[in-house]
């Protein structure tokens, strides 16, 4: 498994424009991409602007579609002007 977490924080104008574009691209990425079998979006209960996402993909090469997907790409030039700050990690599970 590949895994991804990611640490946006979200200019606070934007904020409500950005949860449902997150919630959407989720919800896209799970129905159309086999090789996405987790995404959850979580926001931050002591800063409501910091958004973080658990990504699970079958290998790197399913993350790196997913990052090549028409959806993602759309999201991404959307919301690149939303964004203060975004951290990127990613993890392989150790059996």
């Amino acid at each position: 498994m590949y895994v991804i977490t990611v640490l946006f924080s979200i200019k606070p104008a934007y904020l409500d424009k950005f949860l449902p574009e997150m919630l959407a691209n989720a919800a896209t990425s799970l129905k159309q991409e086999p090789g996405c079998l987790q995404f959850d979006v979580c926001q931050s209960t002591e800063n409501t602007n910091q958004v973080y996402l658990y990504e699970v993909y079958q290998h790197q090469q399913a993350f790196d579609d997913h990052l090549n997907s028409a959806h993602f790409l759309s999201f991404s030039e959307t919301t690149k002007n939303w964004i203060e700050d975004k951290q990127i990690s990613s993890y392989i599970q150790l059996k």
